[in-house]
C-alpha cells in the first residue's frame, strides 16, 4: 500500500488520481485556499478519498509536514513563478529529511522555444524564449538537483497541449469559441490527459529519474484539429482567420511565436507507455463517443 502526495490539484494531477492503483491506499493533495480545501474534503474527488490541504507557497502547516513525512510517491502539478518553486520554496528541508519512492515534476515542452518546426528531443538544449518557460527551467534544475542531492529519483515531464474530457476543441465547437486561425507551418504538439496519468504512475512504477516528454505522435496545425472537431459534430467549422488578424492576446501571440515537433520515443521506449490517444483524431473521436461537444 501506497500514500500519494499531490502538490496542486488540478486538471492534470486529477486525471491521476482516476488511474492510481488500487494499492494506493492513502492520497494527499493540496490546494490554495482554505476554503477550497474544506469544500473538497466534503467528498470523494474522482472517486478517491482525499485529504485535501490548503497549501500557497508560504508556509509548510503541520499537516503537510506530516504528509510528506509518509509519502511514497509525490506529484508536483504546481507550478512556479518569479521567485522560484514555491514547493521547494517551502517544503524542501522536509522533502530533504524524508524522502520519497520517486517524485514527478510537470514541467512543459515551452523549454525548448521556438526551433522552426524542426524535431526536438531530451538531448536538444533549452532555449526559453518567454518568463514562464525559463521559471520552468529554473524549477526543473532546482528538483533535479534536490533529486541528485539526496538520493530521490525526480522525473521532469515536459508536458505538451493538453486537452481531455471536458476540455477540448470538441466542447470549443460547441460553446461558438472555436477559432481557426491559420499560421502557415505552424504546429503544436498534444497531449490526453489520462496519457498523462499514464506517464506519471510509470515514472513511480520504475522510480525513473530524468526528463522525458509527454505528448501525443503527430504534432499538427491547430486549424486541423479545429476542422476535425466540427466535422465530428456535423457542424461548418469557423471562418478561416489568418494569423496577423487574429487580435491574439500577447500571451496568445507567444504561443504562436514557437514552432517546433517533439519528440516522443523516450516517452515510450523508455517508460514503456503504449499511448491511448496516439494524435488529435483518435482522441477526438473518443471523446466525441463519451458525448463531448454535444451535451
Amino acid at each position: 500500500m501506497t500514500h500519494l502526495l499531490v502538490f496542486g490539484l488540478g486538471y492534470s494531477s486529477r486525471a491521476v488520481l482516476r488511474a492510481a492503483p488500487a494499492t494506493t491506499s492513502r492520497i494527499t493533495a493540496t490546494v490554495r485556499s482554505a476554503e477550497r480545501a474544506v469544500a473538497l474534503s466534503a467528498a470523494p474527488v474522482e472517486g478517491r478519498a482525499v485529504t485535501v490541504l490548503p497549501f500557497d507557497g508560504t508556509a509548510l502547516s503541520p499537516d503537510l509536514a506530516a504528509a510528506i513525512g509518509t509519502a511514497d510517491h509525490i506529484l508536483v502539478s504546481a507550478p512556479p513563478d518569479e521567485a522560484g518553486d514555491p514547493v521547494l520554496r517551502a517544503c524542501a528541508a522536509a522533502l530533504a529529511a524524508h524522502p520519497a519512492k520517486a517524485i514527478a515534476y510537470l514541467s512543459t515542452v515551452g523549454v525548448y522555444g521556438d526551433h522552426g518546426g524542426g524535431w526536438v528531443d531530451e538531448t536538444t538544449e533549452p532555449k526559453p524564449a518567454s518568463a514562464r518557460s525559463f521559471e520552468r527551467l529554473e524549477a526543473e534544475r532546482a528538483w533535479q538537483a534536490l533529486g541528485q542531492a539526496h538520493d530521490i529519483p525526480v522525473a521532469i515531464l515536459r508536458l505538451s497541449g493538453i486537452y481531455g474530457p471536458g476540455q477540448n476543441a470538441l466542447v470549443n465547437m460547441a460553446r461558438g469559441t472555436a477559432r481557426r486561425i491559420i499560421k502557415p507551418g505552424q504546429v503544436f504538439n498534444r497531449i490526453h490527459v489520462d496519457d498523462i496519468a499514464q506517464a506519471v504512475l510509470a515514472c513511480f512504477a520504475k522510480g525513473y529519474a530524468g526528463i522525458v516528454n509527454v505528448t501525443d505522435d503527430e504534432p499538427s496545425p491547430p486549424q486541423d484539429v479545429i476542422a476535425y472537431a466540427a466535422e465530428l459534430l456535423e457542424m461548418p467549422p469557423p471562418p478561416e482567420i489568418p494569423f496577423e488578424e487574429s487580435g491574439l492576446s500577447p500571451m496568445g501571440r507567444s504561443f504562436y511565436a514557437e514552432c517546433k515537433r517533439v519528440s516522443n520515443m523516450k516517452l515510450k521506449g523508455e517508460l514503456f507507455v503504449k499511448l491511448l490517444h496516439p494524435n488529435f483524431k483518435a482522441a477526438l473521436r473518443a471523446l466525441a463517443a463519451g458525448g463531448d461537444g454535444r451535451r
